[in-house]
């Protein structure tokens, strides 16, 4: 299940699935400017939006069909030999794909996604900080030590998030 993180400004507000990171934003009181609210794809560390307007009841349309699931059609272009596999699984070859993303997606990120997804986090929320640059090259260099140092004077949760991304922690192996 994908999970977000939801900044105030320089201020951790929530973490979680996007109705609770909704349901967290919708208590607050108005922002002075839009910027000051940021929320973040814990998966890849871009910034994205949520609509925080609260929902209108349900209005049964009447139009036969089947539902809509939010599902979006787009073209995926691939080889014959990965066609004929897609063929032979369970559920034909939409649900297969769609069971091979989800399945990618709770994978923990490589080195380089999580530093790109720092990149991508640092950028939108502390682009304009003292040392930023420098704090980027420390990240992409692997040098956390540096980067903590580079970074002592930002706010805690940014700094915190960022090293998240940059430097995560394995899973310890299973025992035998």
């Amino acid at each position: 299940m994908p999970t977000y993180t939801a900044f105030a400004n320089d201020l951790w507000l929530a973490s979680g699935s996007q109705a609770h990171i909704v349901e967290a934003l919708r208590g607050l009181p108005e922002l002075p400017r839009a910027a000051d609210l940021l929320v973040f794809d814990d998966a890849n560390g871009r910034q994205i939006d949520f609509d925080l307007r609260q929902p209108e009841a349900a209005q049964p349309t009447g139009a036969p069909g089947r539902p809509r699931l939010g599902v979006v059609a787009r073209e995926v272009t691939l080889l014959p030999r990965h066609w004929d596999w897609l063929k032979d699984q369970p559920g034909g070859a939409s649900a297969t794909l769609r069971r091979l993303v989800d399945t990618a997606r709770e994978q923990p990120l490589s080195p380089e996604a999580g530093r790109d997804a720092a990149y991508r986090f640092l950028s939108a929320i502390a682009g304009d900080r003292e040392n930023f640059e420098e704090a980027i090259r420390a990240i992409y260099q692997g040098d956390r030590g540096r980067f903590q140092q580079l970074t002592e004077t930002w706010p805690p949760a940014i700094r915190d998030h960022a090293a998240g991304f940059a430097w995560q922690v394995s899973p310890a192996p299973s025992g035998r």
